[in-house]
């Protein structure tokens, strides 16, 4: 059985920044058809990781390869035109600017020629319609302001463009961050679309429990050094979870919320005590003063 090429493949990839070491020594190999989520918490280097994946930024040390070939982009331009799509949290959209706008900023389709050439918006709105009908969202008017849709809705643009324009590899960079359990649904849905149409995805993420259903395997990133990369079937959630957090950080944690329960109960049942005391015909639970037993 003949091995496959991974579409993309970081071999001990290092960037450095002056003295600072952003990330070092990076390996991770991301499959045609597959989900690699690429997790760690805030500070791993997962922007950084992103940013030399996407010709942000170049490679300190170690090499990248695309389709088994070796791979070097000197600019973002440079890795979308082998197929590297990045969608980064920000969208780079237009909130005033129509979906189709969006959807075709920069590569508007045109008719005629010289002089006489034009975008043309009547076919840019069909296809914007029907590329977003493609992941279940109906948009009656496209052009109306991307703005008015949802962060889930935005976040399906930006990836639709992305595949409609012919991506290999689609990186994203959190995309469920900052929505709700519904529109990170929507767009859950369609990463599990993009896997079955045959990209490799890079999934960028801090919360497991949107990874997991999703991924095909994990790459866990801390303070900018890998912790390995793993097969879905090999870890559990609660192994990726622990991984991430690290296990003597977790135990530290239990122990110290145990010990604080432990306290919390105790002064509960301290303050039960003086509550159920008896007291006197004045209504004071303290002992009466001997000047007061004695009458004076």
């Amino acid at each position: 059985m003949t091995a496959r090429t991974p579409m993309i493949e970081m071999r001990s990839v290092s960037k450095h920044f002056g003295s600072v070491i952003a990330i070092s020594d990076i390996s991770m190999q991301v499959y045609s058809g597959e989900v690699m989520c690429l997790l760690g918490d805030n500070g791993a280097g997962k922007s950084t990781l992103i940013k030399t994946l996407s010709g942000v930024h170049q490679p300190t040390h170690g090499e990248m390869l695309l389709d088994g070939k070796p791979a070097r982009f000197k600019s973002p331009a440079y890795a979308l035109d082998a197929g590297i799509a990045t969608v980064f949290q920000d969208l780079a959209m237009v909130p005033l600017m129509s979906i189709t706008r969006n959807f075709f900023m920069g590569r508007e389709p045109t008719v005629g020629w010289g002089p006489l050439k034009r975008i043309d918006w009547k076919y840019a709105d069909r296809v914007a319609k029907e590329e977003m009908a493609k992941i279940g969202i109906d948009v009656r008017d496209p052009s109306q302001p991307v703005g008015t849709l949802s962060g889930g809705e935005r976040q399906c643009v930006a990836i639709a463009r992305a595949v409609y324009f012919g991506a290999k590899v689609l990186i994203l960079d959190e995309p469920t961050s900052a929505l709700g359990v519904k529109q990170a649904s929507v767009v859950l849905r369609y990463i599990a679309k993009a896997r079955a149409d045959g990209l490799a995805v890079i999934f960028i993420t801090h919360n497991v429990h949107h990874a997991y259903p999703v991924a095909d395997a994990f790459t866990l990133l801390s303070r900018g050094g890998s912790l390995g990369s793993f097969r879905k079937e090999e870890v559990s959630r609660e192994e990726v979870l622990n991984m991430m957090a690290g296990g003597a950080e977790l135990e530290s944690l239990d122990a110290e919320l145990a010990e604080f329960q432990r306290d919390d109960k105790a002064k509960k049942a301290s303050l039960a005590d003086q509550d159920t005391q008896p007291a006197d015909e004045t209504g004071s639970t303290e002992p009466p003063s001997p000047r007061t037993a004695s009458g004076y």
